[in-house]
């Protein structure tokens, strides 16, 4: 029953229908039901320390990402992005650097902008660098404890059989080796693999998204019902496949203006919208055509009013929902002017696009609200000279708590769990973090993903069912060696990483990895670390992690773009991982 159980979960994941998290708590709700899990420990998880941690690093990146830090060692490498090769490595050291004591799509939503941006200034497609970067940023993850949810969910196993769980820096001896060689890879080989001809962000605005071919000038003659009502009920009426991107009247041009501001006769608007869902506002609204505006993008912005393009990152609150059901202008003042995905614009009604992650969406608002609405809606500005994102001034403060509380666990004073919770606390009491930004920090589909699924991942081991799966390999015991079963053990993990998540994939195969290593007789922290190691290689599919799906849509990719430059580097790692950690952690 529970095989049935994983099975179904592991094809929802793959399927992509509902997010992970709710198949999570399906797996748990139904291994519960059928008494897989006792009814008291189902929700154990939530309260397992490894899921304390990884809640716990998610709010201290949000405290670095405040720091300002990272902006300065940007500019510090802003020379290096002179060459194809000097720039993306300088960007994935960066990136993964970032990723070993931070959340890894936290570093990539930092480091995103600033690539695009340097992108632009050197003519270069930004397929070529965005995929590097977010393989760059699953790399960096190797390294430390908190660099990576499944490391910290393979040091609680070995916690559990051992008594010790691995330390802060016990990853970095074989997390390092494989970061630098796949760094070496992506930067020398692997942007050479990529498409070239995509369209993506740095091509421009203009090129992207045409919005000035489907803006269309109408004027509001006296006779008009709407003449005296707000400007919303106008959106209200055309069901929110048309944007107002500004309004003439007599001699004063306003832009994205307001949704209660109340129309007058001979109100000349600047509409954008396909020709049926003009046509029906037109006729409803006894409007008149003027005919198409002419005018470029530049004219949709002033010093006031900016347009901005931003991606949809995984798990925000526009994934699954169109910006009719939002109600981007009334609620957020936010006007959407156009949707690209995999690089392609979308001509459909844009109100009724049902928006997925990666999607790069053209959005026009007030430069100043912009900031507080893209945050409340998670989405990621991909051109910060556009949009002042409103960070605290440079402080110190952050990263110095941040270092001390790795300082404590790398010396063994706390355990993971009980150091970064205190840091958090010390941040809030020093005013580095605000309580609100505690709750908006925490990735909670993440945190429900781990507290759901680590009670079906005990119940694995309870039930004989690592035993079951751990019996085939180990029957070819005395017939391959040692290192063979490790590096076929990595390979499974690998393969499932990159159609489930990537802690999801920890949680099964970590308890696998230790039967596995006690039926040969072996020290298990060979196989955990090979584990953690092929967990976190998730490279041929945008699906297997957040930050694939990031950069998807800035990029231009495709679904089958990743393997081009995915399976050559998961060779890699194993060529260079397997023997690392057999010369670190012997068998």
């Amino acid at each position: 029953m529970l095989f049935a159980i994983l099975l179904g979960a592991l094809v929802l994941f793959a399927w992509g229908r509902w997010r992970y998290d709710v198949i999570a708590v399906g797996a748990l709700m139904a291994s519960v039901l059928l008494g897989i899990v006792p009814e008291g420990k189902a929700f154990d998880g939530f309260g397992h320390p490894a899921v304390i941690t990884v809640a716990a690093v998610l709010v201290l990146s949000r405290s670095l990402h405040n720091s300002g830090l990272i902006e300065w060692v940007t500019r510090v490498l802003r020379p290096a992005t002179a060459r194809p090769t000097t720039h993306i490595m300088a960007l994935s050291s960066l990136t993964s650097t970032c990723s070993a004591f931070m959340n890894n799509v936290g570093a990539m939503a930092l480091v995103l902008p600033v690539a695009l941006q340097s992108a632009h200034r050197a003519g270069r497609a930004a397929s070529q660098i965005l995929m590097p970067l977010s393989f760059a940023s699953l790399l960096g993850g190797l390294v430390t404890l908190i660099g990576t949810p499944p490391n910290i969910i393979i040091a609680s196993y070995r916690s559990q059989e051992l008594g010790t769980a691995f330390g802060m820096f016990d990853f970095t001896p074989v997390g390092l080796g494989v970061a630098v060689a796949g760094i070496l890879f992506v930067s020398l080989v692997g942007w050479r693999l990529l498409p070239t001809e995509r369209q993506g962000q740095t091509e421009g605005t203009k090129s992207l998204f045409q919005v000035e071919d489907y803006i269309t000038e109408v004027r509001l003659p006296e006779d008009s019902p709407y003449v005296g009502r707000r400007l919303v009920d106008l959106e209200t009426a055309a069901q929110g496949d048309i944007a107002i991107v500004a309004l003439i009247r007599r001699k004063d041009r306003m832009l994205a203006p307001s949704g209660y501001l109340r129309l007058q006769s001979g109100d000349i608007l600047l509409v954008e919208g396909d020709t049926n869902a003009l046509e029906r506002v037109v006729k409803q609204a006894g409007m008149v055509m003027v005919g198409e505006a002419e005018l470029s993008a530049e004219n949709l912005r002033s010093e006031r009013v900016g347009m901005v393009e931003a991606v949809v990152t995984p798990g925000s609150r526009l994934e699954g929902r169109t910006a009719r059901s939002l109600r981007l202008h009334t609620r957020y003042g936010l006007n959407l002017l156009g949707v690209a995905r995999q690089g392609q614009p979308i001509t459909e009604r844009l109100g009724s696009v049902r928006l997925v992650a990666g999607d790069v969406l053209l959005l026009q608002g007030e430069r100043e609200s912009m900031p507080e609405a893209f945050q409340a809606l998670g989405c990621l500005p991909l051109a910060e000279r556009e949009l002042p994102l409103g960070r605290r001034q440079a402080s110190p403060g952050a990263p110095i708590v941040f270092a001390g509380a790795i300082g404590l666990v790398a010396f063994g004073v706390l355990p993971a769990h009980i150091a970064f919770v205190l840091a958090v606390l010390v941040q809030v009491l020093l005013g580095e973090l605000s309580v609100r930004e505690i709750y908006e920090a925490v990735e909670w589909p993440i945190i429900v993903l781990l507290g759901a699924m680590l009670p079906v991942g005990q119940a694995l081991e309870t039930t004989g069912g690592t035993g079951v799966i751990a019996d085939p390999i180990l029957s070819m015991a005395g017939t391959i060696p040692d290192w063979s079963i490790l590096a076929l053990l990595m390979i499974t993990t690998m393969l499932l990483s990159d159609i489930m998540n990537n802690a999801a994939t920890a949680v099964l195969m970590g308890p696998i990895g230790v039967t596995v290593a006690q039926g040969l007789g072996a020290s298990v922290d060979p196989f955990l670390m090979g584990v953690a190691i092929a967990a976190s290689s998730t490279y041929l599919t945008p699906i297997g992690h957040q930050s694939n799906l990031l950069v998807m849509g800035p990029g231009g990719y495709k679904f089958g773009d990743y393997w081009r430059m995915g399976l050559p580097l998961d060779a890699i790692i194993l060529l260079v991982s397997v023997p690392m950690i057999l010369w670190v952690w012997p068998l």
